[in-house]
């Protein structure tokens, strides 16, 4: 196979400076904001973004070192494969998650429902599409039985340093 090179196209900033006791997903960060500063040359790119009330954005993990097949995930005791998780110690560290767009100005765009670490390398944006991305009948696995769990209260700890 052959490599590929992904370059960022901004920063994400947010007031998250520790990997410990950060939310761990969107919806448990409500009310966190943060920014994005897109480089200047990507600014052509935000042509029509505003008019969406969410976007996804995908990331770099860059404070995680190497990565393991197997992890206990935050929301577990149990270990589960990697791809079975959303955990930040993945092969090609690279995470998503889908924020609130509150505003656009040239080239910043200030979100909200942030769970990265400030300073976190952008890799891309794409608008939230609730038609598309949203699956009404969705299984999720070994997730079943924490589907009641109050993930807006969960917080990361250090175990994916």
């Amino acid at each position: 196979m052959e490599s590929i090179n992904i370059k960022p196209i901004g920063t994400i900033f947010t007031p998250h400076t520790s990997i410990k006791d950060m939310p761990i997903q969107p919806l448990a960060a409500k009310g966190i904001r943060g920014f994005i500063k897109l480089l200047p040359e990507y600014t052509e790119g935000l042509k029509d973004l505003e008019g969406f009330s969410h976007i996804t954005l995908l990331y770099h993990f860059h404070k995680t070192d190497g990565f393991e097949l197997v992890v206990t995930p935050f929301m577990d005791t149990e270990k589960h494969g990697i791809f079975a998780c959303k955990a930040p110690k993945r092969p090609n560290a690279i995470g998503i998650s889908t924020v609130k767009l509150i505003s656009i100005n040239e080239n910043v765009i200030i979100i909200e429902q942030v769970d990265m670490l400030d300073g976190t390398p952008l890799i891309d944006i794409k608008p939230f599409y609730p038609r598309y991305d949203n699956r009404l009948h969705a299984k999720i696995g070994w997730l079943e039985q924490y589907k009641k769990l109050p993930v807006e209260k969960l917080r990361s700890d250090e175990r994916f340093k």
